[in-house]
């Protein structure tokens, strides 16, 4: 037990280099040992240890070579000091087994072990030990002073290319190894069937990382026996995507010699994969690795989801290869009967994302008039938006346009509040494949929703015979655009019955919607003219959770008065989830109103 005050002495002997051979394991021992005092271990005193052994460790390991005592000293060192160390040479791969000993392994020890010529082998030799996502950070990282050099200093060396080729099959072998093998990981079947149309994602973020530093050799790689199904896939879903990346950032910044203001012109980037290349990627193109997936309802649509989203980053693809993506498009049709409409389920909010998604996948990759027409009955099954205009607020505040002051109001303008103008979209694009039937395309016109004509005719430039087809579909007799307009208490006031107004709010489809209906019930709670029929037809949760309590509080009071029972009851039934939207206020009432009138005696 050496006094704590003598450490920084301890620390300077370590550090000096006429210490002799012989100190070496004294002074290890010393800076080395928790400090103690009388009373037992000394926390501020194994403070003052640890800084001094901090700062003699480079030089006590630079003279040390004994294994016992190297393994001390390495156990005292944190990563980015060991890493460091291994850079300078002082730590070798030599001294990795009595580091892993007390910690796993780490990208940057990788890393630095590297920068040393000698020790490249011994460094690829530890990839294996890297989890699968550290992998790809041993190059990643190779420069950890890039965001803090100073001017003048000198950069890494370039990272060896054994190691670079290392690291770039590590990084593409797990998918590599799907591709042999796609089965669906265990518990799939457990998951969501949100989570389960997107189960098909190909590679991490890990193995287009490093393909992305060598376009040069993709060329090379899509060739390549074991590895270049896995290269062509990831070329296919990561290479233009990240070219309109690189553009979008480059405009936003400056170039030298400009002012940050300014706004370099937005280019449209090159495309990343020559034609040739993207012949090469073609026999990836359609996903022939998962064409016998389980649970193909699910599997067929996420497949034929990813190819058009292929086609829609590579456009020369439509062209290239046609005649295989009709034919994939077909056969995911079929194999996965996606045009039997399944009836919707409760609570299945992605219901109408799967169906506008499938026809818009036909509308850019199929050719057959039936799958086509299917896709547009299945738009058509739709329910239809409710378009609501919202109540003037005092602390929400429009910002429009000055020049759209007399007719942001719009209907078609309103669709897009809650981006409701999509099956609308959907169809144009139906419409604007060759081979869709028109028939079958004005038939979905005919039970469009008002707005969603006028968002047509305002937003879309497809065909002529599809505009006019929108524009000869019959308003309805009241000229009503089928928009749902919550007024103001002034506005209400012109009215000769607010009441009723406020009831056809009620009845209103926006009711029904999830997007709407709080908007519908928020409205009708902040106007004086509700009256309490009017807040029975509100689900419960509204009444009482999204509002001013005085809203409901004489209601509550004279319902349950002193009956002890009627407040305990009360306190039951508020156990309703916060988007409950099955119980009433109404409902909630009744249900007191059964309870014994049990009065308090105290």
């Amino acid at each position: 037990m050496v006094n704590a005050r003598t450490y920084p002495l301890w620390r300077d002997l370590a550090m000096s280099e006429d210490l002799p051979k012989e100190a070496l394991k004294t002074v290890i021992e010393a800076l080395c040992a928790p400090a103690k005092c009388l009373a037992g271990f000394d926390a501020r005193g194994d403070q003052w240890r640890e800084e001094a052994l901090k700062a003699a460790l480079p030089a006590l390991l630079a003279r040390t070579s004994a294994k016992r005592l190297r393994g001390r000293l390495l156990v005292h060192g944190d990563e980015k000091l060991l890493a460091a160390l291994a850079a300078e040479g002082t730590v070798t791969a030599d001294d990795v087994p009595a580091i892993l000993r007390h910690r796993r392994l780490w990208a940057g020890l990788v890393s630095a072990l590297a920068r040393r010529p000698e020790q490249v082998e011994a460094a690829v030799a530890l990839l294996p030990c890297l989890a699968d996502h550290e992998v790809e950070r041993v190059v990643g990282d190779w420069d950890p002073d890039r965001y803090t050099r100073k001017e003048g200093a000198a950069p890494p060396p370039p990272v060896p290319q054994p190691l670079f080729d290392a690291v770039l099959e590590a990084s593409l072998t797990p998918l590599t190894a799907y591709l042999l093998h796609p089965e669906p990981e265990e518990g799939w079947e457990a998951v969501s069937g949100y989570a389960k149309d997107w189960s098909l994602e190909l590679g991490g973020r890990s193995a287009w990382a490093m393909l992305a530093r060598c376009p040069e050799r993709w060329a090379e790689l899509v060739a390549h026996p074991t590895l270049g199904a896995a290269v062509q896939h990831l070329l296919l879903d990561q290479a233009e995507t990240q070219a309109r990346e690189d553009a979008r950032t480059h405009a936003a910044g400056y170039l030298p010699g400009e002012e940050p203001g300014e706004e370099l012109p937005a280019a449209e980037p090159a495309p990343a994969l020559s034609e040739e290349l993207l012949l090469a990627c073609l026999p990836a193109l359609c996903l022939p690795e998962l064409a016998n997936l389980p649970n193909p309802q699910v599997t067929a649509r996420r497949t034929l989801h990813h190819i058009a989203c292929r086609v829609d980053n590579n456009p020369r693809l439509a062209d290239l290869a046609a005649e295989q993506l009709h034919a994939a498009a077909d056969t995911a049709v079929v194999r996965g009967q996606l045009l039997h409409l399944p009836e919707k389920q409760e609570n299945d909010y992605e219901f109408d994302g799967r169906v506008r998604r499938l026809a818009e996948d036909l509308a850019l990759l199929s050719i057959n008039p039936d799958h086509l027409a299917g896709a547009c009955a299945q738009l058509a099954a739709l329910d239809p938006p409710a378009v609501v205009s919202p109540a003037p607020s005092r602390t929400l505040i429009r910002i429009v346009d000055d020049t759209l002051l007399a007719d942001h109001d719009r209907p078609a303008r309103l669709l897009e509040r809650h981006s409701e103008h999509r099956r609308a979209q959907t169809l144009a694009a139906l419409a604007a494949n060759p081979h869709t039937p028109h028939p079958a395309v004005t038939d979905v016109l005919t039970v469009l929703h008002p707005a969603e004509l006028a968002w047509i005719a305002e937003k879309i430039d497809g065909p002529d015979w599809f505009l006019g087809a929108a524009a000869a579909v019959p308003a309805p007799e009241d000229e009503d655009d089928g928009v749902l307009r919550l007024l103001s208490d002034d506005d209400l006031d012109q009215h000769p019955d607010p009441a009723a107004v406020l009831q056809s709010w009620l009845d209103s489809p926006a009711t029904g919607e999830i997007l709407s209906r709080s908007e519908v019930y928020r409205a009708l709670l902040n106007s004086r003219h509700h009256t309490l029929e009017h807040l029975r037809q509100i689900p419960a949760g509204e009444v009482l959770t999204r509002h001013e309590p005085e809203i409901t509080l004489t209601t509550l009071l004279e319902h349950c008065g002193r009956s002890t029972g009627r407040w305990e009851a009360l306190a039951t039934a508020m156990t309703f989830e916060h988007d409950d939207t099955k119980l009433t206020f109404g409902e909630l009432l009744d249900s007191l109103d059964g309870t014994p009138a049990r009065a308090r005696t105290s």
